[in-house]
């Protein structure tokens, strides 16, 4: 796992290296996520440069006059910090041609973008201020793929926001279950997370009743949740800015044989995928232990979804643990869930997730909270 060293600096450094290995000159970087992982930047408008050489001794951050004050006190020292007036395609395509950014008799300029989050509507825009001696080439995932392996502070931050967001759910059940709508459980466990110092809430909290918990990405309700039934609730927050997540399934009742059938099935098959995880392995060879042993039970077509996905500065990101585009090795350094569920339309559904970061020679479990099947009356 990479150190802590100016972190910034040793990103850019890095991305440098691929833009050039990728036979680009230079990457427009858009997407929030991404600036903010090389630059500092929290803001809701910017831009970042790029350059695959490192001759010219500084990278280019655009921003407009409303977050001025904010970029000088975030933005890293590696990039050199320009205002925009009012359009900041118009300011990258004047900065270019100061930087002398172009290729004469050496064929055009390379610029990749982020061709994920640049829209067609930008991407003519951009197309439209730059002249000819520029080529735009679509040069997506560059960053993401930094953005797997977690360098010490951000593996301190997600700590962090976990241990926030498992304390907060542990405020929450304190009160119960039984007689609050799903809506008002979900409420106040944002509310809890806000009140210990989170930015935010992860993503829109899943808390989901009976029936309703066959709905893997169920929306509250303003329904009573009852006794007699399993709960699920999947929650997490942001904390400088990273996120946590973690899905816990409760009885509000002494559980019946069915229900405890399988929640202990998917329990089991959390544990042995849990097991299972280290850096060498690739996300679809985890996701088959889940898989295999929810199928060999008889419930394989109700395990739809992947069994997990890395987590960092966006609550969905690389690596994936699945049956599908999951065959890259995980590496040290990745934090990922670990969330096998059976959902049975009509009548109950069960999801586990932890969080864990990824080592050499196994895995650190960041989640804290019991997996036992717990009543919450």
């Amino acid at each position: 796992m990479a150190g802590t060293a100016d972190p910034h600096s040793r990103r850019v450094a890095q991305l440098a290296g691929a833009v050039a290995e990728r036979d680009l000159d230079a990457l427009l970087v858009s997407s929030p996520a991404n600036v903010r992982y090389l630059t500092g930047y929290t803001g809701s408008n910017g831009l970042a440069l790029i350059w695959a050489s490192g001759d010219r001794g500084h990278h280019l951050f655009l921003t407009d006059f409303r977050y001025e004050t904010q970029a000088a006190e975030e933005v890293a020292g590696v990039f050199a910090r320009y205002v925009a007036p009012v359009d900041l395609f118009a300011a990258l395509d004047e900065r270019l041609a100061a930087e002398g950014a172009t290729h004469s008799g050496a064929g055009p300029f390379r610029l990749g973008f982020e061709d994920a989050h640049l829209t067609v509507s930008q991407h003519d825009r951009l197309s439209e201020l730059l002249a000819d001696g520029y080529k735009l080439l679509a040069a997506g995932g560059l960053v993401e793929q930094l953005r797997e392996i977690k360098d010490s502070e951000e593996v301190s931050r997600i700590k962090a926001s976990t241990q926030l967001a498992d304390a907060a759910m542990a405020e929450v059940l304190g009160a119960g279950l039984v007689g609050r709508t799903e809506r008002d459980v979900a409420i106040e466990l944002e509310l809890r997370m806000r009140r210990l110092g989170a930015e935010a809430a992860g993503f829109a909290t899943i808390v989901a009743a009976g029936a309703h918990g066959a709905l893997p990405h169920a929306q509250p309700r303003a329904v009573a949740i009852p006794a007699g039934v399993l709960v699920t609730i999947d929650w997490g927050a942001v904390l400088d800015g990273y996120c946590s997540d973690c899905t816990r399934t409760y009885a509000t009742a002494d559980p019946t044989d069915r229900q405890r059938e399988i929640y202990q099935l998917v329990l089991d098959a959390q544990q042995q995928s849990l097991s299972a995880v280290r850096a060498g392995p690739t996300g679809q060879e985890i996701d088959a232990v889940a898989r295999t042993i929810i199928e060999d039970a008889g419930y394989g077509e109700h395990f739809g979804h992947g069994l997990g996905h890395g987590v960092g500065i966006e609550v969905h990101e690389g690596p994936r643990l699945s049956r599908l585009r999951a065959d890259e090795p995980l590496r040290a350094g990745n934090v990922v869930t670990i969330e096998p569920g059976v959902y049975l339309p009509g009548e109950l559904g069960v999801r586990i997730e932890d969080l864990l970061l990824v080592t050499e020679s196994g895995s650190e479990v960041l989640t804290s909270l019991p997996k036992e099947l717990t009543v919450i009356a």
